[in-house]
């Protein structure tokens, strides 16, 4: 008798349990999606419409949509995002497995020293001396384009990508490559042919990660890029914050973050497949 009173209470502790953990995880769920339902239904209004955004789904229109999609100049701030981004991550790649490959795999003070350098690139964030930095560019006559940005984008992500490139290199078994090598294989052709296909759980790691924080940012753009036509999609939607003189657009702002957010959602739904696998290799492999 007692031993089923042990069991049954036993049984409804893992069931409160699940119980708790099932409500906190509905609540966490509500507090991530509220924002994003209450940014979608604005921007579903008409840009005079200033009702309380708490009212969901009130108006379906989509003229916030055609403001911002002919003030923002959509097609070339969109074009201008993804040769920032592409260009940007693809550069990212190539330097930090490069740079990466060595200090994985040479065992010396040498290598370890280069591994705490790049370290020590995340301690110092680089708004901090963005000054002198716009002031070196301009004195080594860099004109302020588009492509000015992707400079600080590539340098800022080195540090974070060569930890983890180094740190995934050295669960690369070496023999793969000694195999290579007693076929004949040269260096530069057992990095890229042995070595790299086996960095892609890293590689997927390090395009999403960074990435996402290209395609957002502004701040670098916003410095470094003079020209209107030469603007990415967040520097594009700083228009509709408005002034002391013209207050902000909130319906047309909030069409503008969907609009903004619109290509990342469908390359990470055509990409899913390689996403996830790319993940679940590397935890397989850890």
């Amino acid at each position: 008798m007692g031993n089923k009173n042990n069991e049954t209470g036993g049984a409804s502790k893992r069931t409160m349990k699940k119980a708790l953990l099932y409500a906190a995880v509905i609540v966490f769920c509500v507090i991530v999606i509220s924002p994003l339902v209450i940014v979608f239904s604005s921007s579903l209004r008409t840009p005079g419409n200033q009702t309380s955004p708490l009212n969901l789904f009130i108006e379906f229109s989509g003229a916030s949509y055609a403001q911002a999609f002919s003030n923002m100049n959509y097609p070339m701030e969109l074009l201008n995002s993804i040769m920032t981004t592409a260009g940007s991550v693809l550069c990212i790649v190539i330097f930090s497995t490069m740079a990466a490959y060595p200090i994985g795999r040479i065992k010396s003070k040498t290598a370890k020293f280069l591994y705490y350098f790049f370290i020590s690139g995340l301690i110092i964030p680089s708004q901090m001396v963005i000054v002198p930095i716009a002031q070196t560019l301009n004195r080594l006559g860099i004109p302020n384009t588009r492509f000015t940005p992707m400079i600080m984008f590539i340098t800022c992500s080195l540090p974070f990508s060569v930890f983890l490139f180094s740190g995934f290199m050295k669960g690369v078994p070496v023999e793969i490559e000694e195999s290579a090598y007693m076929d004949g294989a040269t260096l530069p052709r057992r990095f890229s042919t042995v070595v790299f296909p086996l960095l892609q759980p890293a590689i997927v790691s390090c395009v999403i990660t960074q990435g996402l924080w290209i395609w957002n940012d502004y701040f670098y753009p916003m410095v470094f890029i003079s020209k209107k036509a030469q603007y990415s999609l967040p520097v594009g939607m700083l228009q509709f914050l408005g002034d002391k003189e013209n207050p902000a657009q909130w319906n047309v702002l909030f069409a503008a973050c969907v609009l903004c957010a619109l290509p990342l959602i469908l390359v990470f739904l055509a990409l899913q497949k390689q996403f996830v696998n790319g993940i679940a290799a590397g935890a397989v492999k850890g």
